[in-house]
C-alpha cells in the first residue's frame, strides 16, 4: 500500500507539496470551532458554505467515531473489544474501518505506529481523556517492554467480527482522528453545500472540493490551541491531508519523570529521539498522520525515510532546529 486516500487504495506519493502563502491573496470563508474527541476542532468552508450545517455534519460523524473508537468510553465498540479476552466480537463497520486503518498505518510504517500500545498509554497515566489526566503523580507501573504488535489484532471483514490476543489493549486515538477528518471534510462540505471544506481536528487537517484561491493557508504550529492568526510558518494545502505530531502536545509527569503520549512499540516507553514535532503532508490525512507520527518514532532515520517516499516533512529538533524534506517549502 502507498500513501493516500483510503485504507487499502493508497497511491506512492503526495499529490502535491504544501506551498508558500502569497500574503496578497484574499478569500471569503465561514467557520466553526469547538472541542471533541478531547481536542479542538475546527471547520471552514468556502464562503457560498452554511458553516452551521457544517458543523451539525461534522458533530454527527465525530459522535459515532466517539462511541466506536474511544478507549476512554465503557460503553464504546473498543472498550468492550479490548475487555473481550481473546473472543471474537461482532463489530460495527465503522470500528472496523478504523481497525483497518490502523493495521495499514503499522505495516505502511514498519511498526512504528502500531495500534497495540494500548496498554502502555494505560499504565503510564494516560487512563482517561488527557483534559482528566493528572499533571503529575506517584511514579507508574509502566513496564519497558516491546507491543504486543499489530498482528495481535485479527480482522474477519466479511461477517464484520474482530479479535484481539488475549491481554492486548488497542489504542486508536490517532488513527482514527485523522480517519474521521478524512471523512469529515466531505461531509462538511456536502452538509454546507460549499464548493470546498477543511476539517481540522486537533492538528490533523483534511480537505475536500475546490480550494480558496489557491490553496486552504494552514498555520504549522506544535500546539492545535493556537489562534489560527498567530506568529508561526504558514503554508498552503490544496488536496489531500496535513498531521502534526508532537511530543509537547500532552505531557505529564509520574515520579518527577516526564511523560508524553507518542509510544515507541519497540520499548513500550514514550518516544524519545531528536524530534520534538513533525509535520507531514500527503494524500490523506490518515497517511500523513501515520508519516508524522512514526517521523518522532524512527528518530534519526525520519529524514531518510520520509524523503524515499516523497512524503513532505517539516521536523523540528528537541533544540528548536528546523529540518525540511520531500519538498517542503521554505520557510519565510
Amino acid at each position: 500500500m502507498g500513501w493516500a486516500g483510503r485504507a487499502g487504495d493508497m497511491p506512492a506519493r503526495s499529490r502535491r507539496a504544501p506551498r508558500d502563502l502569497d500574503p496578497d491573496r484574499r478569500m471569503e470563508t465561514a467557520a466553526a470551532g469547538w472541542q471533541a474527541l478531547g481536542t479542538w476542532v475546527h471547520v471552514v468552508v468556502t464562503g457560498d458554505g452554511d458553516a452551521a450545517a457544517a458543523q451539525r455534519a461534522v458533530e454527527a460523524l465525530l459522535d459515532a467515531v466517539d462511541r466506536a473508537c474511544s478507549r476512554f468510553r465503557d460503553d464504546s465498540e473498543l472498550g468492550a473489544l479490548n475487555r473481550a479476552e481473546g473472543r471474537w466480537l461482532e463489530v460495527s463497520p465503522l470500528l472496523l474501518e478504523a481497525l483497518e486503518a490502523g493495521l495499514w498505518a503499522a505495516a505502511t510504517t514498519g511498526g512504528a505506529v502500531d495500534p497495540t500500545v494500548g496498554r502502555a498509554l494505560r499504565t503510564a497515566g494516560y487512563d482517561r481523556d488527557f483534559a482528566a489526566v493528572p499533571s503529575s503523580g506517584a511514579p507508574t507501573a509502566m513496564r519497558h517492554e516491546p507491543v504486543p504488535g499489530w498482528r495481535a489484532v485479527e480482522l474477519d471483514r466479511a461477517p464484520g467480527r474482530a479479535r484481539l490476543a488475549p491481554g492486548v489493549e488497542v489504542d486508536l486515538g490517532s488513527t482514527a482522528k485523522a480517519l474521521a477528518a478524512d471523512r469529515a471534510a466531505p461531509a462538511a462540505r456536502a452538509a454546507a453545500r460549499a464548493s470546498g471544506a477543511l476539517v481540522s481536528l486537533g492538528g490533523d487537517i483534511a480537505v475536500a472540493g475546490r480550494p480558496p484561491g489557491n490553496g486552504w493557508p494552514v498555520l504549522v504550529a506544535e500546539d492545535c490551541s493556537m489562534p489560527v492568526d498567530a506568529e508561526g510558518e504558514v503554508v498552503l494545502i490544496a488536496d489531500g491531508g496535513l498531521a502534526t505530531s508532537s511530543t509537547r502536545a500532552r505531557r505529564w509527569t509520574r515520579g518527577g519523570v516526564e511523560l508524553h503520549h507518542i509510544i515507541d512499540p519497540a520499548t513500550g516507553a514514550p518516544a524519545r529521539g531528536p524530534w520534538r514535532t513533525a509535520t507531514a503532508a500527503a494524500e490523506s490525512c490518515l497517511a500523513a498522520n501515520a508519516a508524522a507520527t512514526a517521523a518522532i518514532v524512527m528518530g534519526a532515520r525520519a529524514a531518510d525515510w520520509l524523503e524515499e517516499r516523497g512524503l513532505p516533512a517539516r521536523l523540528v529538533g528537541t533544540d528548536g532546529s528546523v529540518v525540511t524534506v520531500g519538498g517542503w517549502p521554505e520557510e519565510r
